[in-house]
């Protein structure tokens, strides 16, 4: 018997490049057996496809080996960030006050 196949795409931004690849998948396949089954993971050794936080259009998927993929979805590789964006705002906020209280 002939597994159905859909087509999907993965998307990865690293810090030096972006890559979007389109991948036929067995329809049924959960997000992360996708990815794995997409072969990205050879243009990014460094990154541990069994752990890695996965979205689709944008909103992360909770459990990503569960959760079965529909035809057209585009699949996001997340990596996690190298600072808070709450922590940089803050410690730019206060270096902004303390050199305008040094000119005061």
């Amino acid at each position: 018997m002939v597994e159905s196949m859909i087509e999907i795409e993965v998307v990865y931004a690293a810090v030096d490049r972006q890559v979007l690849r389109s991948a036929s998948v067995a329809q049924g396949m959960t997000v992360r057996a996708a990815v794995l089954a997409s072969g990205i993971g050879a243009e990014f050794p460094e990154l541990n496809l069994s752990e890695c936080p996965l979205g689709i259009f944008g909103k992360v998927v909770a459990d990503p080996d569960a959760r079965v993929i529909q035809p057209g979805d585009r699949i996001e590789i997340y990596r996690p960030l190298l600072a808070d964006p709450k922590e940089v705002r803050r410690l730019r906020a206060a270096k902004a006050a303390e050199a305008k209280a040094k000119n005061l």
